[in-house]
């Protein structure tokens, strides 16, 4: 697979034919952290038993998708890390929107990106001993008849040919910029970090239902981001800040 510009950003990018999990791969594959340094990256466009949140299993046609697993080695504060999975939205949405300029791009908190309210891109991350895998499957050629759910879409159903190679690059360079960022200001706002995320992420202001550890729900009105990269959720006069959950958006803000 020809990557000329995503490889002029990644020290190594390897292609696979195929993949149950580039996640589960690149896990056993970044023991060796001279072999796989910071931001080496493992794809395939036929991964047969990805992972997302909750554990939900995520498969495509070969060919319809692309999954992307990242190797992240950048030393940040534990009550910083995160921001890491919403720095890979806001990056994977800026690089979407690069190629979509008519459609709306946004981050649905955490890190789901979406297109016009449609899901394109899921994103997991990891941690292991020493470095944390982030991994995102973008729908590229997913045709209409192929698409999981009715709320998903992908770059052929929204009209267009993904230039893998400039998603890739483009992915990469934003997500390691704003790594950078925050590893050196160690701190989400003087950063920018806070600023951006803000600007890319659909939740805020929303009426959301968030499903919670066990079993629990809160519904409420999601009313910003914490320094931690929290959703600050206000039910009730209450200002709960939401470290993991699953967002629904119910409906806008009545103005």
């Amino acid at each position: 697979m020809d990557l000329p510009l995503a490889r002029d950003v990644a020290p190594r990018i390897e292609y696979v034919p195929a993949s149950a999990s580039t996640n589960a791969d690149l896990r056993l594959l970044a023991e060796d952290p001279l072999g796989w340094p910071h931001l080496s990256t493992l794809i395939t466009r036929n991964q047969t038993a990805g992972r997302g949140r909750l554990d939900r299993v995520w498969t495509a046609p070969d060919g319809a998708a692309l999954a992307i697993s990242v190797v992240v080695r950048v030393s940040v504060e534990p009550v910083l890390r995160g921001w890491i999975p919403l720095i890979a939205g806001i990056a994977m949405a800026d690089a979407v929107a690069a190629q979509l300029p008519a459609r709306a791009v946004g981050v649905k908190w955490p890190n789901d990106v979406l297109v016009d309210e449609r899901k394109i891109c899921g994103i997991l991350a990891e941690a292991t001993s020493d470095a944390i895998i982030v991994g995102a499957g973008v729908n590229t050629a997913m045709t209409a008849a192929q698409l999981p759910v009715p709320t998903a879409t992908s770059f052929a159903v929204e009209g267009a040919a993904a230039d893998e190679d400039r998603l890739l690059a483009d992915y990469l360079r934003g997500f390691d910029a704003h790594l950078a960022a925050l590893a050196e200001a160690d701190d989400a706002v003087s950063s920018g970090l806070h600023a951006a995320a803000t600007g890319r992420i659909t939740t805020l202001g929303r009426t959301v239902r968030v499903s919670l550890p066990g079993e629990r729900t809160l519904d409420g009105i999601a009313r910003e981001l914490d320094d931690e990269g929290r959703l600050v959720v206000r039910h009730g006069g209450v200002d709960h800040p939401i470290s993991a959950g699953d967002v629904v958006h119910v409906r806008p803000l009545a103005d």
